[in-house]
C-alpha cells in the first residue's frame, strides 16, 4: 500500500462515522446519507492531492455529499409521485385512449413510458424532453424508438388475435 492510499485510507476511518452523522442531520434518510458520503468519499479518493491539501478535508467530503444531495433534488424535483399508478385512470383526459393502449404503455419500462407521454401526449419535442427528464436528447430518441417498437408489437398481436379494438 503506498503511503498516499495509507493516508486516504487512515482518513476514510476516522472520519466517515462523522461525516456520516453530520450529512444524516441535513438529509434526514439513513440510506441517502450513506449513498451521499460513500459518494463524496470516492470523489475525495480520485482527488485525494489537493483535497489532503484541503484546511478541512472532512469539511469538504461533507459539502461535496450535501452538494450531490441538492443536485439530486434539482435532477428530480419535476418528478410527481404517482398514486395507484397500476390502475389505469379513465375519465375525460384517458378516455379517448385505447384501453389496450393503455395497458401496454403500463407494461413499458418507466423510462420509456415516461418518453412518450411528453413527446406523444404533450407533444413536447426532443430537446424539451430531454431537459424535463435530465437526459440527452439522443437517448430520448432511443427510448421513443424502443418503446414504439414495442408497443407496435404489443398491439398487432393482440389485433392478430381477433378481438376488437
Amino acid at each position: 500500500m503506498s503511503q498516499e492510499q495509507a493516508d486516504f485510507a487512515a482518513f476514510y476511518e476516522g472520519s466517515r462515522d462523522d461525516c456520516l452523522r453530520t450529512v444524516l442531520a441535513v438529509v434526514r434518510d439513513v440510506d441517502k446519507a450513506q449513498d451521499l458520503v460513500a459518494e463524496a468519499f470516492a470523489r475525495a479518493w480520485a482527488s485525494w492531492r489537493r483535497v489532503s491539501r484541503h484546511p478541512a478535508p472532512r469539511a469538504w467530503v461533507v459539502r461535496t455529499a450535501l452538494n450531490l444531495g441538492v443536485s439530486s433534488w434539482r435532477r428530480h424535483r419535476r418528478e410527481l409521485p404517482l398514486t395507484d399508478h397500476d390502475v389505469p385512470a379513465y375519465g375525460p383526459a384517458t378516455s379517448q385512449v385505447n384501453a389496450e393502449l393503455v395497458a401496454a404503455l403500463q407494461r413499458l419500462p418507466a423510462r420509456q413510458r415516461q418518453v412518450v407521454a411528453l413527446r406523444i401526449f404533450l407533444d413536447l419535442d426532443t430537446a424539451h424532453t430531454a431537459e424535463v427528464l435530465g437526459i440527452a436528447p439522443g437517448t430520448v430518441t432511443a427510448h421513443l424508438t424502443r418503446a414504439l417498437t414495442a408497443l407496435r408489437a404489443e398491439l398487432a398481436a393482440y389485433e392478430s388475435e381477433g378481438t376488437p379494438s
